[in-house]
């Protein structure tokens, strides 16, 4: 199989998978020995969308609306990333710009 990113060629190996910083476990796929994009078959990907959803991580990714309050803007973070992450009201975390487009909250 041929990488569709660079072309070159891909060898099948296991590969550790995570989805939110969570191990969902080791599966076949094939990387490419040049630009190490992974490909998992049909079959895979679906054992991982299982384990996905079976650990309650499935379509935790959501859009957020920037609001205005006062003379600061909030982001709202949707109930099920913050139940994932356990945030209640009033719980302090570290907020920081990792580049300029990306936002990291550490908790």
């Amino acid at each position: 199989m041929k990488c569709i990113i660079c072309n070159y060629e891909t060898v099948k190996k296991n590969v550790e998978y995570k989805e939110s910083g969570v191990l969902l476990g080791n599966f076949s796929a094939y990387v490419c020995q040049k630009c190490g994009e992974i490909y998992f078959d049909e079959k895979t990907a679906e054992k991982i969308q299982n384990k996905s959803k079976q650990m309650g991580l499935f379509g935790l990714a959501k859009k957020a609306k920037v609001a205005e309050i006062g003379n600061s803007i909030a982001i709202r973070i949707p109930k099920e990333i913050a139940e994932f992450l356990k945030l209640k009201k009033g719980k302090e975390v570290m907020i920081f710009p990792e580049s300029k487009n990306d936002l990291h909250i550490n908790v």
